[in-house]
């Protein structure tokens, strides 16, 4: 689904295309062994996922490695969400390829949304993978790995209506120790007119609560302190306790984790504007772990657009619930994912778009142009009728308008002092260090008075750029 893909165009997104492909690695003790190398690419679901990956791979006898010369088992994780990232899979694909010829015996297999919706692509016509996984397949890689290594060519793409891998407990593949993703729920069941989602990762399903719970408690003891669930659509989470008949909401499972501890930050993703209640907000403003930020998709400013979409909502309908998260909420900062230039969007619903950026007033948006997926309901019912020129025009000026909206309201924040959780080093110096406020700012300061990476430290903001707010460590 669009709404949770953090490879599109934007504004401070903490997984950019910058870091698409990137390794997240610990690597394990010791060298002995076989050794799996792996990329993730598109939403934040992917990361996680991989983590799931590395899970089940460490189980038999594989170990992390960041160099993908000294790997036995190559794996890209993939994302269909847009053409770019199909593109750049194969890219990768031809250059994993090449290294098999130089090293034989080598593996290469893809994971994730392009997996099944190419499998028979890569295995039959482009002879590039040894194997392809769905996403709901991953149990099964041990056996595909052991059929590779005999020469055979696997692939299992079976979507699942039960599986939500709550048994298994993630290898956290990200090194900063402080932060990490905790998968709430699987599949989509919005059938959203541009969204290849619901035929990639199947039907929703939500995984129990006392299994997130405990993978909270769990990190928070190991030193984590924020955990961001993870949904295609949080806000429809609901499991049904099979021994007692009672039925667990989204509002409740954020008290539930919040509950964790006091110093564990809980922050989720993605909302729904159809399904995002009064209850979660209401949740969201009784405990301060909980973080006030909210992402919530509008896609299109214009109800007809909207309609064609099928998003389900119109434009008063979001404006209504952005109201009330800032009527709940006041200190709430809410984010966005953008689609300009979709099928037959005319000139004035455009500057629909443009007039929501500036009045809901949005911290940072992901914005990209419509990019027709095959098998989607868009390809098969409209025309993708809007010059190339024209989406890349409308896109400069959604985010320049962000850019503009985005500076404005990091500017407002100098003077005020946050709560941030630090998460280490700055990129542009070691002699700083960089964290979030709950409104998901990144905020950098000078290192003082001995803070370390998982502390956290409050913050008077100095100055602001649209992406980072600049300041120092003062006492409380």
């Amino acid at each position: 689904m669009y709404d949770n893909n953090p490879t599109l165009t934007g504004i401070g997104k903490e997984m950019d295309e910058s870091k698409q492909g990137e390794v997240f690695f610990k690597e394990t003790a010791g060298g002995a062994g076989r050794h799996f190398y792996i990329e993730s690419y598109g939403c934040q679901m992917n990361f996680s996922d991989s983590e799931i990956v590395a899970s089940i791979l460490s189980e038999v006898g594989f170990q992390p490695t960041r160099n993908m010369e000294i790997a036995d088992l190559i794996l890209i994780n993939t994302c269909s969400i847009r053409e770019k990232a199909e593109e750049t899979v194969r890219k990768r694909l031809r250059i994993f390829d090449k290294m098999k010829r130089n090293r034989p015996g080598t593996m290469v297999g893809v994971l994730g949304c392009m997996a099944e919706r190419l499998k028979s692509k890569f295995l039959e016509e482009e002879k590039l993978v040894d194997m392809v996984i769905g996403p709901d397949s991953y149990r099964d890689l041990p056996n595909l790995v052991a059929g590779a290594e005999e020469g055979e060519k696997g692939v299992n793409v079976f979507l699942s209506r039960e599986e939500t891998y709550a048994d298994i407990s993630p290898l956290r593949l990200d090194g900063n120790g402080v932060t990490a993703f905790i998968s709430i729920m699987r599949g989509c069941d919005n059938m959203c007119s541009f969204c290849v989602v619901p035929f990639t990762r199947g039907r929703e399903r939500s995984r129990d609560c006392f299994s997130i719970v405990a993978e909270a408690k769990d990190l928070f003891e190991r030193g984590y302190r924020e955990v961001t669930l993870l949904g295609q659509n949080v806000d429809s989470y609901k499991w049904e306790n099979p021994e007692t008949g009672k039925v667990v909401t989204f509002a409740q499972l954020l008290e539930m984790v919040a509950h964790v501890h006091p110093d564990l930050r809980v922050r989720f993703s993605t909302s729904h504007p159809k399904d995002i209640t009064d209850e979660v907000l209401h949740t969201m403003a009784k405990y301060e772990n909980i973080c006030k930020y909210i992402h919530l998709p509008m896609q299109s400013g214009n109800s007809r657009v909207l309609e064609l979409m099928n998003r389900t909502y119109d434009r008063e309908w979001y404006m209504d619930r952005v109201r009330a998260i800032y009527r709940i909420i006041p200190e709430c900062a809410i984010s966005s994912d953008i689609i300009t230039g979709f099928c037959t969007e005319t000139e004035a619903e455009h500057q629909d778009t443009l007039s929501m950026v500036e009045w809901a007033s949005y911290s940072m948006s992901y914005m990209f142009f419509y990019s027709e997926r095959p098998g989607t309901m868009a390809a098969r019912k409209y025309e993708d009728d809007i010059p190339e020129e024209v989406k890349k025009r409308r896109l400069q000026e959604i985010v320049r308008l962000q850019n503009q909206v985005s500076f404005r309201h990091n500017q407002a924040d100098i003077g005020k002092t946050f709560k941030v959780l630090i998460e280490g080093d700055s990129k542009k110096s070691d002699l700083e260090f960089k964290g979030r406020n709950t409104q998901n700012k990144m905020v950098v300061f000078p290192k003082l008075n001995g803070y370390q990476p998982g502390d956290y430290a409050w913050v008077k903001i100095k100055d602001a750029t649209s992406a980072t707010l600049i300041g120092e460590a003062v006492e409380r």
